[in-house]
């Protein structure tokens, strides 16, 4: 149900209070037995909020001490670059982790001020481009979109993207170790003398001027395509500015304010402060002055995720903007490799699988998490990488990886590059797409589940579904593992021809999330989500 006041503006007793929660992340320790308070890793790190016990000092003391040692068994020598966003708890953070790498030998490389996602990702594939040995790594202190009441720990091995679960899960599991030993294991130096032993890096100037390597600034400019880049008080802030400068772009920063609270949000769909922009609850501001610009864009905290806003549309949906982004980057990288297929989460838009057999290309279909990509994107098997959750990167013009992991800065500006080059919106050339593929309804609900049935759903093989049809289509695909890597999608998803949908249990509360979409209509639509809570009802017994 949505909250009255979303979409309006946040009042003083929304905001947290900062002192509060700055002083929970020392004063607070966890409880290693209860399992909402110990370290874990989802498909984005560890997230949690120190006044739940749940993001203290003690979880980052022995996740980073974990990390050292994780690093140093797989022989990686190199720096740590380390880089964070704006949320109260990532500062603190930030300091711990650099005392706990200096401690362990560890040289960080960090710049002051915000860090995108992004920024991170391009600058550790720039130090190991071409290198032997001495690989780097890095680590974003970051909870992405979530509340500000949250923290969030990242951890990005050489190959700049996140963590594979080999990796999350020995961190994890020997961050909880450490912790329930009282934390005996820690090394870690004051901060004054860690700060001597780590060394400056630009991620700001490296990154922005290495831009037009992956977009075509020069038509950007050329055509004069008035941008208005939202930074939702994130690590973008400085970012845009910069853009605007170094590429003499017509672009403005709306919104230039950095504040932990984040009082300048409007409410999301539940009441809270999220910045979520592929919400358009909390992206209602920029949505209302949207025909000041010819595109406007909003990224979340860490700037790994994109929000497009034209003026004929609004706010795009996150699955459209995906289709239209595919639609017109293999049809103007001409350097891009031949083969290069096109990746997609198995619970995005079935527009993007016409989209990609009307190119020609490959489809690789990986469960949800971007770490799936990372090999593709890395080899150039695949030229783009998107999840429905607004989180998409793509090659450079030539070919070459520019990140592994999501890039919400290349996404809002390459809906800038659509404009200059097409002449078009982006939502105008989805409505071209529409009527050439069809028109889909795409919607995700939440139904209850006990710990009990999220694990059989987790463990579902496609012969416990008896049902042949689907909101009266004959099913033609059960899967409970990715097609395009074989990898485990952690639930089931059943396909027809004109739909589909896709039940997983989640890792937070007692509900499995339903995703559906039909290219029947609405009806039809509410029909596929129907059938489908009753198809796995009969599936987990």
């Amino acid at each position: 149900m949505v909250n009255e006041r979303a979409g309006l503006q946040a009042r003083p007793e929304d905001l947290v209070d900062v002192a509060k929660l700055v002083t929970a992340y020392y004063a607070l320790q966890p409880d290693p037995q209860d399992p909402a308070q110990r370290v874990s890793f989802g498909t984005s790190g560890h997230r949690g909020s120190s006044l739940r016990s749940s993001f203290n000092e003690a979880h980052i003391l022995a996740t980073t001490q974990a990390i050292c040692e994780y690093r140093a068994a797989q022989g990686i020598d190199g720096p740590l670059f380390l880089g964070a966003d704006t949320h109260a708890l990532s500062e603190p953070a930030r300091v711990t982790a650099l005392e706990v790498c200096a401690a362990n030998g560890v040289t960080v490389h960090h710049q002051d001020g915000y860090t995108p996602t992004p920024a991170l990702s391009h600058a550790v594939l720039a130090w190991n481009k071409a290198r032997a040995t001495h690989f780097a790594d890095g680590i974003v202190v970051t909870p992405s979109h979530n509340p500000p009441q949250d923290g969030g720990f990242k951890y990005n091995p050489p190959h700049g993207g996140p963590a594979d679960t080999d990796a999350t899960s020995w961190i994890q599991d020997r961050a909880n170790a450490i912790i329930a030993n009282g934390l005996k294991e820690v090394k870690r130096l004051p901060y004054e003398r860690a700060l001597k032993t780590a060394q400056t890096h630009d991620f700001l100037g490296s990154y922005v001027a290495d831009l037009g390597s992956v977009l075509d600034l020069d038509a950007i400019r050329s055509a004069g395509v008035r941008i208005g880049a939202d930074p939702l008080g994130g690590a973008s802030l400085e970012y845009w500015g910069a853009i605007a400068e170094t590429h003499r772009l017509d672009l403005t920063v709306v919104n230039p304010v950095a504040d932990p609270t984040w009082r300048f949000m409007t409410l999301d769909w539940d009441g809270k402060i999220r910045m979520d922009c592929s919400s358009p609850h909390a992206m209602a501001s920029l949505i209302g002055n949207r025909g000041a610009y010819d595109v406007s864009t909003g990224n979340d905290a860490d700037s790994d995720r994109h929000g497009i806003v034209t003026p004929d549309a609004g706010l795009m949906n996150p699955n459209h903007y995906l289709a239209v982004a595919i639609s017109y980057l293999y049809s103007h990288r001409p350097q891009w490799p031949a083969g290069a297929g096109v990746g997609k989460t198995l619970v995005s838009s079935g527009m993007i699988d016409r989209v990609a057999a009307g190119l020609g290309r490959r489809l690789v279909e990986v469960p949800v998490g971007f770490k799936w990509f990372v090999p593709g994107l890395l080899d150039g098997s695949l030229g783009f990488g998107g999840e429905e959750s607004a989180g998409a990167s793509f090659l450079r013009r030539d070919g070459g990886v520019w990140t592994t992991d999501k890039d919400g800065i290349i996404l809002a500006l390459l809906a800038a590059e659509i404009i200059a080059v097409t002449g078009k919106s982006p939502s105008v050339l989805y409505t071209e797409l529409t009527e050439r593929y069809g028109a889909p309804s795409y919607a995700r609900v939440d139904a209850p589940a006990t710990r009990e049935q999220k694990a059989v759903l987790a463990r579902l093989s496609p012969e416990q579904v008896t049902a042949s049809q689907l909101a009266g289509e004959p099913i033609t695909s059960v899967l409970t593992a990715a097609p395009g890597n074989g990898a485990a999608i952690g639930g089931l998803k059943v396909g027809t021809e004109n739909a589909w949908f896709a039940a997983r249990p989640s890792g937070t509360e007692d509900v499995y999330k339903i995703y559906a979409e039909s290219f029947r209509g609405p009806e039809h639509l509410a029909r596929v989500q129907e059938e489908a809570r009753a198809l796995v009802s009969s599936a987990l017994g």
